[in-house]
């Protein structure tokens, strides 16, 4: 998720060239949707990576509440050209499983990810819906 073109552009080459495969969303909004289609056919994404500064839109910061909302198990990268911006440092703190500082390079891009993929997510029954976080609201039918 990122609203630079350019930026998408070159991280789609890098995640390609490291062999995953991309989808493409310019805000959070979007990205949200992109994911709850995906949650909803049963094919979660294994990662998201969101920018953390979106102007006129979602941010990471904004989005990764609502990812995770819409599924606890979701596992995020939080993405900026801003290292000293207190979500790059804490980003635990926030929600985010990994950062990845701008400009790109393909080494630090590679290791971000495998640094996050490598834990193991636990596996989901087809079709099941995400569980809520504690102190969440539950679904809306529920008492």
């Amino acid at each position: 998720m990122d609203d630079d073109a350019g930026v998408r552009k070159v991280a789609g080459k890098i995640l390609t060239h490291l062999g995953y495969e991309v989808e493409f969303a310019v805000d959070g909004s979007e990205a949200l949707d992109h994911y709850r289609r995906a949650l909803e056919a049963g094919r979660p994404f294994d990662l998201v990576i969101m920018d953390l500064t979106i102007p006129g839109g979602l941010g990471g910061k904004e989005t990764i509440k609502a990812l995770l909302e819409l599924d606890p198990e979701a596992r995020a990268i939080v993405s900026s050209g801003y290292a000293d911006d207190p979500i790059m440092t804490h980003y635990r703190e926030y929600g985010f499983a990994g950062v990845i500082k701008k400009p790109y390079r393909v080494d630090a891009f590679g290791h971000a990810l495998h640094q996050v993929l490598k834990g193991n997510k636990p596996a989901r029954e087809p079709g099941a819906k995400a569980p809520t976080l504690p102190g969440s609201p539950g679904p809306k039918n529920s008492p």
